[in-house]
């Protein structure tokens, strides 16, 4: 199933309309190109709704926040909203600052998310759970199904919590993802990536068979390109090869879901 979710996305092409932060904008939009889409990096207000408005999906991630760029994501939120395109959230440092808790929020409020993807503590702190965040870190909080399926009914959309383990839930089922390595904790913006590349699937498939693809596609990547590396400088520059040359074919048999 995933690897014909990634050969329709190869087939396709689509759009994916990004409004993410300075720090790791080439980065995703790298990702967004390796893994075979489209990225459009557009956040001034004059255009959002337009660009929104034709993009296959649309991902925001609060990383960088001013009242410029909150306004930009709720203008397109909420385009993307009307035209019918799909929209994942990235809740960035939620509950590390109350202008990010607020403006993750009042997002998931204004416009119909089909995904959230986030560490244990941006997903708690989004759904009203107890969490600790240092930086834009989690440091203390439930990474494990219960979460996923509690915050999937809290906001209404699918819940993709990202660890060691990673677990999607749309309420009611939950996806436990074992794919990926160490090395991507020690590389800046991967999170930021995996959001991306959520987007990138979720253009051509269902919010819950999407994310839980995204993160198999990911993970594995992650995985060959830890295989060949030195370090974390050797494993970035890998991470796009890898992604590059994920084979449909055999990605199924590399998959490690598991119904939790």
């Amino acid at each position: 199933m995933i690897g014909d979710i990634l050969r329709t996305l190869r087939e396709r092409k689509p759009l994916v309309h990004q409004i993410t932060n300075y720090v790791v904008m080439n980065e995703t939009a790298n990702a967004t190109l390796a893994i075979g889409a489209l990225p459009v990096m557009a956040h001034a207000r004059e255009e959002v709704e337009q660009m929104a408005s034709v993009a296959g999906a649309l991902v925001l991630n609060i990383g960088t926040l001013s009242p410029p760029w909150v306004e930009s994501m709720l203008l397109a939120g909420r385009a993307a909203n009307r035209a019918g395109v799909p929209v994942v959230l990235d809740p960035v440092g939620a509950g590390a600052t109350d202008y990010r808790t607020d403006t993750a929020r009042r997002i998931a409020h204004d416009v119909e998310l089909a995904v959230v993807r986030g560490n244990a503590a941006e997903i708690a702190t989004l759904a009203g759970r107890q969490a600790e965040i240092r930086g834009v870190e989690s440091v203390g909080a439930e990474s494990n199904a219960e979460l996923a399926r509690a915050a999937a009914r809290a906001l209404g959309t699918v819940a993709a919590v990202t660890g060691p383990v990673d677990h999607i839930s749309d309420g009611d089922d939950v996806n436990a993802v074992a794919n990926g390595d160490p090395m991507l904790a020690l590389v800046t913006g991967t999170g930021c990536m995996s959001t991306a590349i959520t987007g990138c699937f979720l253009a051509v498939a269902p919010p819950l068979e999407a994310a839980t693809a995204a993160l198999v596609a990911f993970g594995v990547a992650g995985e060959d390109a830890a295989a060949g590396a030195r370090g974390p400088g050797s494993f970035h520059v890998g991470l796009y090869d890898a992604l590059a040359a994920l084979d449909p074919d055999t990605v199924d048999g590399r998959a490690r879901v598991t119904c939790a």
